[in-house]
Order: C-alpha cells, then structure tokens, then sequence
C-alpha cells in the first residue's frame, strides 16, 4: 500500500514584520554553522552582530514592503510540488532556518497529517555545510523533540539536476535576447559567498556551483559568450572565496560590457536579488559605465525546476536503501551529506 509522504522544504526563511528583523538576524548569526564559536561566546556576539545589523537590515526590508517575500515564494513553490507529484500520499511543508515556520513547526504539522516517511528537499541545489547542512542537523533535533520517528531519507543536493538547469537556462536565453540588442553581454554567474576557510575544510559548495554553472553553459551552448563565476553577499572581516560579484560587476562596466547576471544559488527572490543585484549592483553598473544592466529571473515555479524537484522525490521514493540508513551519497562521489546519516546526492 501506498504510504504517506512528508516532503520537506528547506529555505532560509526571512523576517515578516520590521519587529522580526533583529530576532532573525540572531538566530542567523547564533546558528553554529554560520558561527564557529562555543557558547556563551557565540550567542554574545549574534547579540551584538544583531544588534549593530538591524537597523541597516530594516532598511532594506522596507525597500521590499517591510517584509521578506521569500515564504509567500516558498509557499507557491510547495503548492507547484504538490501539484506535480499529482497523489494525496503527498503532503509538502515548509521548514525555515532563521524564522518561522521553523524545522520544529513543521515536524509537528507532518506527524499531525499522519506521515509515514519523510523526504528532506532544500531548495539549495549546491550543498554546503551553513546551508543544507544546517538546516539537517536541525530537522533531526526537531523532529526528536517533536516525536516524528518513521523513515526519513534527506536529498543532499542537486546542482545539475536537469529540471534546474533547463529552467535557469531558459531564464537567461530570454534575457540574452535583450542584451544582445543592446551591446555585447558578459553573464556573470553570482551565487552567495562562503569564508574561504570553509571551503578549504572541505566543503563542496564553490566545486557545485561551478557544476552547476558549467552545466547551463553546455546547455546554452553559446561558448562565444564571456561567462563568470562570482561571489556576492560577503559579511566580516575573513577572506571569502571569489572573486567578488560588485568587483566583476565594475570591470565589466568600465569595460562598456551589458552586464548579465545570474543568481545561480538562488531559487527564490529575496533580499539578495531584489536590493543586492536588483538596486545596489544596477546602481554600481551604471555609475561605472556599463552598457546596459540585466538581472535573470530566479527559477521560482518555472515548471522545469518544479518538474525535477518532483523527480527527485520519486527518485528517492524508488530507492529503500536510503530509508534503512544506507550510503549517505548516491553519487560515489565525496558524500555531501556528512552533516547527516541519510543523503541522497544527485549530482
């Protein structure tokens, strides 16, 4: 018989109200992933970090209507799910890192339904240890305090996932099109950035954004075009990996480029692509020159990154192996899921 299936979606989460935006930058910085320090150490500097960031981060809230839009995203991307996965034995709820709905509300809305297994889906195709990593670690004390005890497998990550990669592909086709019109375009692939210190312990997060990206340039099959990889978003004072997006953003202005961008790590609006890339990175492009100045959309509910999403969670239904804590990585590869016991990676 068919058994009832919690799919769970991870996403970072944002504030809802301008009195929301401090309690959430604390949980941001208090989380251990995003912080490497003990306690009380951690939780006085997320304090303090807060405290300081609150005012400038209200700001740019109230330049998207006093709120973060990325639950109402999350939300129509769970109904797209549930659409696409087409069976009542399917129900999809939404598990936010920093805000609500946290991991803990969730866990309970899926053991109130009634589910007999859980399949754990971030809406981050590339892994890494603050983000997917984080957002595991989580799910598990969760669901413990909340006794959610059945069969849970986790789908670690997806960076070339054909369903992503044709939707994000398609996205920047379009916009291709306009900046073609105007001048000659240099796409710059930006995803959010990470100390390079976590990298170089050995988190796979820059080598699956660089899968991903290579993946939509077969796709595009424009290899006339200049392509980057870049890195936005840095906070504090470690050397991040790079290079930095407002950096390539500047040189490609100031050589009289279109510039393109694509939010690669991104799957739904938020702060960084509606005030980072949207405002503050068309303001850069045009104070230094740029011919023009595109942003592609993030792949939100295209139907082709809903389609996959779908086909990874029938995936890791077909496989009984992940459910009975067997190989963390179905890819052979370094296991991405080393922050958990069960992962499915589709590489």
């Amino acid at each position: 018989m068919p058994q009832k299936t919690a799919v769970i979606l991870f996403n970072l989460g944002g504030p809802d109200s301008q009195q929301a935006v401090q309690p959430f930058l604390f949980n941001l910085f208090n989380d251990p992933a995003i912080i490497r320090l003990p306690n009380p150490f951690r939780w006085l500097l997320a304090k303090l970090i807060s405290s300081r960031r609150a005012p400038k981060a209200a700001g740019i809230y109230e330049r998207m209507g006093g709120r973060s839009p990325i639950l109402p995203q999350t939300q129509a991307q769970a109904a797209a799910l549930k659409t696409a996965l087409g069976s009542d034995d399917y129900a999809v709820f939404i598990a936010m890192r920093y805000w609500h709905p946290f991991a803990r509300e969730a866990a309970k809305a899926a053991k109130d339904w009634g589910a007999e297994r859980v399949i754990l889906l971030p809406l981050y195709p590339q892994f890494s240890t603050t983000t997917t990593g984080s957002s595991l670690k989580d799910w598990d004390h969760a669901a413990r305090q909340v006794g959610l005890d059945v069969p849970t497998a986790a789908i670690g990550c997806y960076p070339e996932e054909p369903g992503f990669v044709a939707a994000q592909t398609q996205l920047l086709q379009d916009v291709l099109q306009k900046a073609e019109a105007i001048g000659k375009p240099r796409i710059l692939f930006s995803a959010h950035g990470l100390p390079k210190k976590v990298v170089t312990d050995g988190d796979p997060y820059q080598m699956q954004v660089e899968r991903s990206v290579a993946a939509i340039q077969r796709q595009l099959k424009r290899p006339d075009l200049e392509m980057q990889i870049c890195y936005q978003s840095r906070v504090g004072p470690l050397e991040w990996i790079g290079p930095p997006t407002d950096a390539e953003i500047e040189r490609a202005s100031k050589d009289g480029r279109v510039v393109v961008v694509v939010p690669v790590a991104f799957v739904s609006e938020h702060s960084e692509t509606l005030v980072e890339l949207d405002i503050e990175y068309a303001e850069l492009a045009q104070h230094n020159g740029a011919a023009g100045y595109l942003r592609v959309g993030t792949v939100g509910v295209q139907p082709d990154f809903i389609t996959g999403l779908a086909r990874l969670v029938r995936g890791a239904m077909g496989r009984q192996d992940v459910f009975d804590n067997a190989p963390r990585c179905g890819s052979g590869e370094r296991p991405c899921g080393n922050a958990w016991r069960r992962c499915v990676c589709k590489g």
